[in-house]
């Protein structure tokens, strides 16, 4: 924080933070108004960015790991936000024999779905140990894992068709002019980058059959697969997929700026060597020109990737859609163009059709599967890629996707039973974990699915502008003096603590899981906890040393405890529930906050009506929060979404943070794009530098 607009901004914070401090003798604002988001970012995150920056110059792995932990613990203990669960962990039935699509923690692989095997009859919890079994002993290199011959020695017979479910339809085919999932769990069946993970979770070749590394670690030398080519979604081939179609995808992301583009340009005026990829951030920022970036094509399937620095980590970005290629030929012949300017007012224009998720011709294909449907309503389908460079890799015929908003779980669940689709997850507030339970199906064939590294959170809106969605709907209650309340409130640190100790994870998870299961997916801390590890002993600038082998989560609890030793990081328990220091954080935040606020503050949740789930745990989370602190002290208004783009709108999907819709809202979450736990943490840097820092209200 060098710059003298950063340094005013601290101290306007701090003189906010004195003042609120002072039991009263701040003046109440007359009216609402929105904070400069620098201000608040600074007074409820201080020294983040530092921290962050600091981690970053570290001369090791394992030394940065030791500083991102200290980072971390920084972040959690500010209370802007909390981690609520991860995926899996829930009672599930499925006829696809587990690990079957890539096994690996980050990046877009594990949505990579060519691999899979998928049997007629569900199977059953013996014949799934057994599949882990031989899984496990693959791995150590004991033997072959053939999920596929195992089942049919078993009688089972082979499905080569899947179909899964939508809620979120994809906007855009482009891959690189988008950061939702929604788009690109879809297209990353069609489009091959690289390199790959398999089932196994080793990264092996893709569209580059080999690479060499300089002896500096700055130089990263691929050789493209020559007869690889791009497809149109009827199967014809269009073009050789060639070194230079890397080079275009990679200057497309950066004209785009659609939220890939901050991964490997880190800003700074003057020094490439501080971008990821040489110099993006000279041309994203400054007026440089690409020539000067470090992506190149030497030949037609030679392409060289120079590092403003060494990044150990910089292969297992690979796999994640920023780095994916386009048809550069295919791109110009639907009205895309390079250049920052030139992009910017052709797409002002409407002139590109590239990438037009109405039009499923408007691209072309180098994966495995073709896209075939899109219709946003209804259905998405993919279908083989006959063309396919690695056919053998690829189990299944098809892909379909069919629209369920998730108001009728019932339906669902009969369509599994019958085999329309292939599983599901048991929920006891739908009403479906009873049903299999009913029907003979749970005791045969259920299991606990796995847990993964993805981290749902909820976050607090600290500097809210968004009272309704432009559409009218999900409209707050609040008058403008609560809004005021709310604003003061949610500023002060120990009634954000408060708040967030008071939130019962396991009473809120109880509803959708059920009693036995309320735990196992719950998560306490933003990066996985074993993310992870020391590979030699370190020691800090206090003198604490960390053995080898100690896990990320470890050194994070240990930092965190010095701060909150209310919070426990491991995975599986109700880490942040403490309801005694909620309410001894509560009143200290009475008495710091004064006359300044009238209570009870009120909190505005909102929840998707439609689902019988979420609206069973914004109850939940009304009851617990108002239970523990008083009603008197703070209120929960339950904000209805009658749709889940209206869910959404109000929190993960708001433009920026000042179209946050809530005060507190708990559907956003994070999957690691690849493998430092810096992929978690840069998300919550400021300036809008950090993706999530939305849903906390600023930027």
């Amino acid at each position: 924080m060098k710059t003298l607009k950063k340094v005013l901004a601290v101290l306007l914070a701090l003189v906010m933070v004195l003042g609120l401090a002072s039991c009263g003798k701040a003046k109440r604002p007359e009216s609402y108004a929105r904070m400069d988001d620098e201000e608040v970012y600074s007074g409820v995150l201080g020294d983040y960015a530092d921290l962050m920056t600091a981690a970053k110059a570290a001369e090791s792995d394992d030394a940065r790991f030791v500083l991102y932990a200290q980072a971390e613990a920084y972040l959690l203990d500010s209370a802007t936000f909390v981690p609520t669960t991860t995926q899996g962990g829930a009672y599930t039935i499925s006829r696809i024999a587990p690990r079957t699509v890539p096994y690996v923690q980050w990046g877009n692989d594990d949505d990579r779905w060519k691999g899979m095997v998928i049997s007629d009859d569900f199977l059953t919890k013996e014949e799934r140990a057994e599949l882990l079994d031989q899984w496990a002993a693959a791995v150590k290199g004991e033997g072959t894992y053939d999920p596929a011959g195992y089942l049919t020695s078993k009688g089972h017979v082979l499905n080569k068709d899947y179909r899964d479910t939508f809620s979120t339809a994809p906007v855009t085919l482009d891959t690189l002019n988008t950061s939702s999932q929604s788009d690109t769990e879809i297209l990353v069946n069609c489009t091959d980058n690289l390199v790959q993970y398999n089932n196994l979770g080793q990264m092996i070749p893709a569209l580059a059959e080999s690479w060499e590394v300089s002896e500096d670690g700055l130089t990263y030398t691929f050789h493209i697969r020559q007869g690889a080519y791009w497809y149109t979604s009827e199967g014809q081939q269009y073009a050789e997929c060639t070194a230079d179609d890397f080079v275009a995808g990679m200057q497309h992301m950066l004209d785009a700026e659609a939220g890939l583009e901050w991964l490997i340009a880190m800003g700074v005026e003057g020094d490439p060597t501080q971008d990821i990829v040489y110099g993006v951030s000279d041309y994203l920022y400054f007026g440089g020109s690409f020539d000067n970036v470090g992506y190149k094509a030497t030949d037609k399937y030679t392409l060289e990737i120079t590092l403003g620095h060494p990044t150990s980590y910089f292969m297992t970005m690979l796999t994640y859609s920023c780095f994916a290629p386009i048809c550069r030929s295919f791109y110009e012949a639907n009205g895309g163009v390079f250049g920052r300017a030139e992009y910017a007012e052709a797409s002002a224009a409407g002139s590109i059709k590239y990438g037009n998720a109405a039009d499923v011709s408007s691209q072309v294909y180098n994966g495995a599967f073709l896209l075939q449907k899109l219709n946003d309503a209804s259905e998405i389908k993919v279908v083989k890629n006959a063309g396919y460079y690695d056919p053998a890799s690829v189990k299944i015929d098809s892909i379909t996707w069919v629209y369920d908003a998730g108001e009728d779980p019932v339906a669902t669940y009969n369509d599994v039973k019958n085999g329309t689709y292939a599983g599901m997850g048991l929920s006891e507030s739908t009403g479906t974990l009873k049903l299999a339970k009913d029907d003979g199906l749970f005791d045969k064939y259920s299991y606990v699915s796995d847990t993964t590294s993805t981290t749902y959170f909820g976050g607090l809106n600290v500097n809210r502008g968004t009272y309704q969605l432009e559409a009218g709907t999900c409209v707050s209650p609040k008058t403008e003096d609560q809004k005021i309340d709310t604003q003061l409130a949610l500023q002060n640190k120990n009634f954000r603590k408060a708040v967030l100790h008071a939130f019962d994870k396991a009473t809120y998870n109880a509803v959708s899981r059920g009693e036995d299961l309320k735990l196992t997916n719950l998560r306490n801390m933003y990066t996985h906890p074993e993310f992870v590890q020391l590979s030699t002993a370190q020691k800090d600038k206090d003198g604490h040393e960390f053995a080898a082998g100690t896990m990320y989560g470890e050194m994070v609890q240990y930092y965190l405890s010095k701060l909150d030793k209310d919070i426990n990081v491991a995975d599986g328990v109700d880490g942040w529930y403490a309801p005694e220091a909620a309410k001894e954080y509560l009143e200290k935040a009475v008495k710091e906050l004064g006359k300044t606020v009238n209570w009870p503050v009120t909190i505005d949740v909102v929840y998707y009506s439609a689902s019988a789930a979420n609206t069973a745990q914004a109850q939940a989370v009304k009851q617990v929060i108002e239970d523990c602190l008083g009603s008197d002290r703070v209120v929960i208004n339950l904000v209805e979404a009658t749709t889940s783009a209206d869910y959404y709108a109000s929190g993960y999907r708001a433009s920026n943070g000042e179209a946050l819709n809530a005060d507190f809202f708990y559907g956003s979450g994070w999957g690691p794009d690849f493998g430092d736990p810096c992929t978690y943490l840069d998300t919550f840097l400021g300036d809008g530098a950090g993706y999530m820092t939305k849903v906390i209200g600023l930027f």
